[in-house]
């Protein structure tokens, strides 16, 4: 019955107004009956409420979502709307078209409600018959309201009916009048009525207004105003719009833009889909302009000044460019505010548009002489007064105001004071559009102007001059002229920072394109090492290549900052993809050459570094400590690549041995310091960093909402990559085989194929491995380790190389005694402990892996003992990572029930560590490991939950396996004959049945193991054992 209600909504997804949909739910449940409160338990009570809002707002997307709700539970909807005519709107036009929808969904029902009074209801719905010839006076209107009320009144007892009116401030007079009426006097009847007006329309002399006031005295009218929506809303209305998730940039420019109108979201996002250039439709620029149009001219001239300032103008710098005398201003300003176009700032210093979007609408309607007229007026207003506006806002808005002026002399100077006022305030996105606009203005600018400009100083090491450093060289650093080329360096920086790396990309392209033929070797080599991590941010490349060319550069040349600056991004390459004692050597010339030349920032980057390696090789505390004093001077000196790198590299060295509460504790500061600097690519590796640890401390819920951080935050592919390798983590842990699949083929995308460093491919070997064997795929496992594995452990990887061995060899345990396994185990076996060997242990993390790797391997060869067990439980116990503890109890527990069935100590063990284990399985939803320590619990008849005065544990003897895990006698034969490989062929002829009989048992057998194929199903009979005799016999352990 909801065909009445027109759908003009672009997003498809209704977004936010949960309160506000409770409260209109809330009155459909009373006026049906279904009130929770006593009054409304036996019987409906009609509702009456009023929903204002701006234009736009979203009043219409949220009746319609009410209605169809209405309509689902079986209301009959009836919709009305105001028609504007001149000033005025059609009489009863919104009752004329509520009840004649009423009329169509049940002709019968309102055929008897009207029955008698048809001649004076056909006042509002001609189709009833002519009307009555009665006197056309007071006492008619009444009685024709009190038939209306009548009228709807029958027609609900029966019925629960919704009447919207829309648009009440296009309202009639009578209209007004009758709405009134049947608020005050509605008394019965299953009824709703709702009427929606535009609150921004309202205004003092707004004939609507008087009526509202006398409504909101009425204690059965409830009113909804409607608010605009959050950013967080916004993004989820142009996610809904686009069908896809938008990216963060996209949503902020449109939640400012719009400040939150639903309307408004909707026309820049559908514009911006369809590459509209300015955002603006013309019927929404037609839209908003109307309001303007309707005011004096005065007022309009002085909308258009208001409009080309900025979304906020003072007062006095508004009457320095209007030059008006100040009545005549005043008077302007007060019907702009009356009309509701303009509003007084808060603070009472200026004038903003009620809506920024209006303001954008009126600067898009000047003309280009009178835009760029406007603008010099208030660049020349500003110089001549620079305290008209808040100090901090100066520099930004001069360059602005010149810019738009078109004066590019006057322009460049400004727009590069305020690129460096940016800079100093760490707003990098904001200084790379300065520094672009300079770049645009440079060939514009008379040459007189660019002679006079000089770098206020030099980012990142980037040579004041192109000379080599000697004493040959007679530039005078403090007083070089500006260049083309520095302010694309200081671009290339800057996009760097603020996550436009493809930005800054492209200008390194160009500035290295100017660069050739030229003798200017630092400068080049500068370019090609920022071109270097820019490309390994990207996933373009290693970034070898380019370093290798600034290295050569600088080769043979004296030391220089640049020269430093090269040895250090070498010394981070090899820590990164060729760790060991050359990359050490590396960062120790790195450091001298820094020191040499007085390179305080690149000397504590290439600290840094060194601190890393040095813990890598053994000297952990040394270089714990240097890394600390690192972190400490980089945030008393404020440098930002270093404080972003200090608080990603350090807690990342504690986390890999072993310390990932000291970890988390760095990345929380991290994450304040890299938000208040600008460091977005810094801040997307905290993330992704802090991510790692809460997994490793067991807050998986915590991690999972960090790594959905990290994608967030602008990361460069590295990051991302790493975010996602956390998500497959936990879906793994917690057996969603699916996602994590999912996440590891995101992983596998934004790491590319470019740039295989340790640190990325072997944990995402680690989790292919995992995900395959897992799924029964044990043939697909072994091949990830073996390519893994093809050139062997690189030195100083202890961190990824334990984890990728222990995942290869709890498959291989996993599947013993799985005839599809046999064929190369011993092999694999073996590799997987010449590979552990030179792996170093003198961390008790890794002492803990190796001791685990051993005890898996054991396992694999069906030679583990308690002894190996316990004392891989021993090594965890003192660590941070509950969910390894928990796993290796889990085995403990195992082992003991195996080797002592009939030992009541070791039962006893066994009972208390699968208690423990299973109290962490259960905190953290890891199901396979529930469902493990379930079956071995049931298998060895083990009571894990006490009960006061009970046994701690059963004498009974070890129930059948098969019966534990509710099998029946048929199901475990078959399931006996997947576990050897057969086929459902060779199935149905070993067991005599039909081959679509034994199909029927494998998937009955599949569903109650809760594994998804024949490969899991195989796996999980013979990692739990539940066919021993047919397992030949392992040698005794020598």
């Amino acid at each position: 019955m909801l065909g009445v209600v027109e759908t003009r909504s672009v997003s498809p997804v209704f977004v936010g107004r949960a309160d506000e949909l409770d409260v209109l739910n809330d009155a459909l449940a009373r006026a049906a009956g279904g009130g929770t409160s006593q009054a409304f338990s036996t019987g409906g009570e009609p509702q009456a409420l009023l929903v204002g809002g701006e234009a736009g707002v979203g009043k219409t997307r949220l009746i319609e979502e009410f209605a169809g709700a209405a309509d689902r539970e079986g209301a009959v909807v009836a919709l009305g709307g105001c028609v504007e005519i001149g000033a005025d709107g059609l009489p009863f036009a919104p009752f004329s078209t509520a009840l004649r929808a009423l009329r169509r969904q049940l002709p019968d029902e309102l055929a008897a409600a009207a029955a008698g009074q048809e001649e004076e209801l056909a006042r509002l719905l001609p189709e009833l018959g002519d009307t009555s010839r009665g006197r056309h006076d007071e006492e008619g209107m009444a009685r024709l309201f009190e038939l209306t009320v009548r009228l709807l009144e029958r027609v609900a007892a029966e019925h629960t009916v919704v009447v919207l009116l829309e648009d009440l401030h296009w309202a009639d007079a009578s209209t007004r009048h009758l709405l009134a009426y049947l608020f005050r006097t509605l008394r019965s009847g299953r009824l709703v009525v709702i009427a929606t007006y535009r609150a921004d329309d309202v205004h003092r002399r707004h004939p609507l207004r008087p009526l509202l006031a006398e409504l909101d005295r009425l204690r059965t009218v409830r009113r909804i105003e409607l608010g605009r929506f959050s950013r967080a809303e916004v993004g989820r209305q142009i996610a809904g719009i686009l069908a896809s998730e938008p990216a963060p940039t996209l949503i902020d420019e449109i939640f400012e833009r719009s400040d939150g109108n639903a309307f408004f979201v909707e026309e820049l996002a559908v514009a911006a889909n369809e590459g509209c250039r300015t955002g603006l439709t013309d019927s929404l620029r037609d839209l908003l302009l109307v309001r303007v149009e309707s005011l004096p001219e005065s007022s309009q001239r002085v909308a258009r000044i208001v409009a080309e300032g900025g979304s906020t103008v003072e007062y006095a710098l508004l009457a320095a460019v209007a030059q008006l005398s100040e009545d005549d201003l005043i008077e302007a300003l007060r019907a702009a505010v009356g009309a509701n176009l303009l509003l007084a700032t808060p603070d009472g210093d200026g004038y903003r548009f009620r809506h920024s979007l209006v303001r954008e609408a009126v600067a898009d309607d000047l003309l280009p002489g009178e835009r760029s007229r406007l603008n010099r007026r208030y660049a020349e207003a500003l110089e001549a007064d620079p305290t008209l506006v808040p100090a901090d806002e100066r520099a930004a808005r001069l360059a602005s105001y010149w810019y738009h002026a078109n004066d590019a002399a006057k322009a460049l100077p400004a727009v590069l004071e305020a690129s460096v006022a940016a800079r100093r305030r760490h707003a990098h996105s904001e200084q790379l559009r300065l520094l672009e606009r300079a770049m645009e203005l440079w060939d514009s600018a008379p040459d007189a102007v660019r002679a006079e400009l000089r770098p206020v100083d030099y980012t990142e090491a980037y040579p004041p001059c192109g000379c080599a450093p000697s004493p040959a060289c007679g530039c005078d650093p403090g007083n070089q002229p500006l260049t083309y080329l520095d302010l694309m360096a200081e671009a290339a920086v800057a996009g760097r920072y603020c996550g436009e790396r493809e930005r800054a990309l492209k200008i390194t392209k160009r500035a290295l394109h100017l660069l050739e033929g030229e003798d200017e070797a630092l400068r080049a080599a500068w370019f090609w090492t920022q071109r270097s991590r820019l490309v390994q941010a990207l996933g373009r490349g290693d970034g070898w290549k380019e370093l290798g060319t600034a290295e050569e550069l600088v080769r043979g040349l004296p030391p220089s900052e640049v020269h430093a600056e090269v040895l250090t991004s070498v010394a981070n390459w090899s820590m990164l993809h060729t760790p060991g004692p050359d990359a050490l050597t590396d960062a120790e010339r790195a450091v001298e050459y820094a020191r040499m030349v007085g390179a305080r920032e690149i000397e504590l980057n290439a600290r840094l570094t060194l601190g890393g390696l040095m813990v890598e090789s053994g000297d952990i505390e040394a270089g714990l400590a240097e890394l600390y004093e690192v972190r400490r001077q980089s945030v008393e000196i404020g440098a930002a690549r270093e404080v972003g790198r200090s608080h990603v590299n350090l807690p990342s060295i504690l986390e890999g041995i072993g310390r990932s509460k000291e970890a988390v504790g760095i990345l929380r500061d991290g994450l304040e310091l890299t938000r208040r600097m600008g460091l977005l690519e810094s801040e997307s590796w905290v993330w992704d960093n802090l991510s790692e640890s809460l997994y490793s401390q067991g807050q998986w819920d915590e991690a999972s909402e960090a790594a959905m951080h990290a994608q967030h935050a602008l990361p460069s592919a590295k990051p991302r990559g790493g975010s996602f390798l956390r998500l497959v983590d936990i879906a793994l842990a917690r057996g969603h085989l699916a996602e994590a699949g999912r996440h590891l083929a995101a992983a596998r995308d934004a790491y590319g194929t470019h740039d295989p460093t340790p640190q990325n491919s072997l944990p995402l070997a680690r989790l292919t491995l995992t995900l395959a064997a897992a799924q029964g795929r044990l043939p697909d496992a072994r091949a990830e380790l073996d390519r893994a594995l093809e050139t062997g452990l690189p030195p100083g990887t202890q961190r990824y190389g334990w984890p990728l061995l222990l995942a290869a060899a709890t498959a291989e345990a996993d599947a013993r005694g799985l005839p599809a396994a046999e064929q190369g185990r011993a092999e694999h076996i073996e590799r997987i402990r010449e590979n552990a060997k030179p792996l170093a242990t003198n961390v008790p993390l890794w002492h803990a892996y190796e001791r685990w790797v051993r005890a898996e391997l054991l396992r694999a060869e069906d030679r583990d003992t308690p002894a190996d067990w316990s004392a891989a439980v021993a090594a965890f116990e003192s660590l941070e990572r509950p969910y390894d503890l928990a796993r290796v109890r889990h085995r403990l527990a195992e082992s003991l029930l195996v080797s002592g069935p009939g030992d009541d100590d070791a039962r006893d063990r066994a009972t208390e560590l699968l208690r423990l284990a299973g109290a962490v399985a259960d905190h953290l939803r890891a199901r396979p490991l529930i469902e493990s320590i379930a079956l071995l619990a049931q298998r060895a008849r083990l009571t894990l939950t006490h009960t006061p005065g009970a046994p701690e544990r059963s004498a009974l003897a070890p129930a059948d396996p098969a019966e534990a895990l509710g099998l029946t006698s048929r199901e475990r034969d078959v399931l006996r004959l997947v576990a050897a490989g057969r086929s459902n062929r060779r199935i149905a002829e070993e067991l005599f049945i039909s081959p679509k009989t034994a199909s029927v048992h494998v998937s009955n057998i599949l569903a109650k193991l809760n594994v998804s194929g024949r490969g899991e199903a195989a796996a999980l009979a013979h990692r739990l054992r539940l066919f021993p005799s047919e397992t030949p016999a392992a040698e005794a352990a020598g």
